[in-house]
């Protein structure tokens, strides 16, 4: 009878303290990316002391750069999936998760730093950015200036003729695949790990890249040569799965998207800073940075220009996008 009574007693305890177990039981945020030692390293560094000052243990996060969760696809398809909580990438390789993202890539929508974080940290426009992709079962918790676009390749470049039949590997969006067609070159969507093996092994030419990147991993000891056609600024965001951003509590839910925000104004001049640094890390380490001559940087950005125009009225909804984006950018010019 005794011991009827005090299982009886521990099931009724049980059941009162479940409520309270499940409310206070801690939830681990994998949040992983390709790159290290760059801009979006640093956010996650920094968003998860934001979120630790916010909620303290409720939340343990764990930062996975350098792909060590795998290769970008395969951690688009983590975050879809929820194997992967959050993952920080350039919008252009979400592209084919949701065209929409392609907005961000149009050539010559952001001419400076100071034009991206003008758009996405418009007030009127940060809670429609975090929500635009939950169709897709996917948040915005965070979005960045990253670095201009340039070109390494293995041979010297000084002219967009000299990107002609050469095999470059491009970001996934089709506004960075068609610039490279256009100017005779053949583009070749890859992951970044698969990069170095396919220079050395003459399977790629070069690689459209933000010049961050080639720093981190050292590529001036793979080739040497830049041409800083900077005809975009990546932009990099942070998506999380939102089941499971649903699944966890209001006050952790709040502190999410806060600590993001947070993250992302104490990042953007560190990411500016790092940006101007990284040029010099190349030089320093025997590297060239070629730039086109005024006039065919002048042509190269009308021919873009008209591309991009010509692929937008193919994609409603991405025009869409990128004429609130371009409203903002020029509305914080006036």
């Amino acid at each position: 009878m005794l011991s009827r009574f005090l299982k009886a007693a521990a099931l009724t305890t049980a059941l009162v303290l479940a409520p309270f177990a499940a409310a206070h039981a801690q939830s681990t945020m994998k949040l992983a990316s390709a790159t290290i030692n760059d801009v979006q390293h640093e956010w996650q560094k920094v968003f998860a002391r934001e979120l630790e000052a916010r909620v303290g243990g409720a939340v343990k996060t764990e930062i996975y750069p350098a792909s060590q969760l795998g290769a970008i696809p395969r951690l688009a398809e983590g975050v879809l999936l929820g194997t992967i909580e959050a993952f920080t990438t350039p919008t252009s390789f979400m592209t084919n998760v949701d065209p929409r993202f392609q907005a961000f890539d149009v050539p010559g929508l952001f001419k400076t730093p100071q034009d991206v974080q003008a758009a996405i940290h418009n007030p009127e426009y940060r809670q429609h950015l975090e929500e635009m992709f939950l169709d897709k079962g996917l948040r915005v918790i965070g979005a960045i200036y990253n670095s201009p676009t340039v070109v390494f390749t293995m041979k010297e470049v000084t002219t967009l003729a000299g990107l002609r039949g050469l095999k470059i590997r491009t970001f996934a969006s089709p506004l960075q695949i068609k610039p490279m067609e256009l100017v005779g070159a053949t583009p070749l969507p890859l992951a970044l790990t698969e990069v170095i093996p396919q220079l050395e092994s003459g399977g790629l030419d070069g690689m459209l890249v933000g010049m961050p990147i080639l720093t981190a991993f050292k590529y001036y000891d793979v080739g040497k040569n830049i041409l800083d056609l900077r005809f975009a600024e990546i932009v990099s965001v942070t998506v999380v799965n939102d089941d499971w951003f649903q699944a966890q509590t209001d006050e952790v839910k709040a502190a999410i998207i806060e600590a993001g925000r947070a993250a992302e104004t104490q990042v953007f001049p560190w990411g500016v800073e790092n940006v101007e640094k990284t040029y010099k890390v190349w030089t320093d380490n025997g590297g060239k940075v070629n730039k086109l001559s005024p006039e065919e940087q002048a042509k190269m950005e009308a021919d873009f220009a008209k591309l991009a125009a010509d692929l937008l009225a193919q994609e409603p909804e991405v025009k869409a996008e990128y004429d609130r984006l371009l409203e903002l950018v020029e509305k914080a010019k006036q």
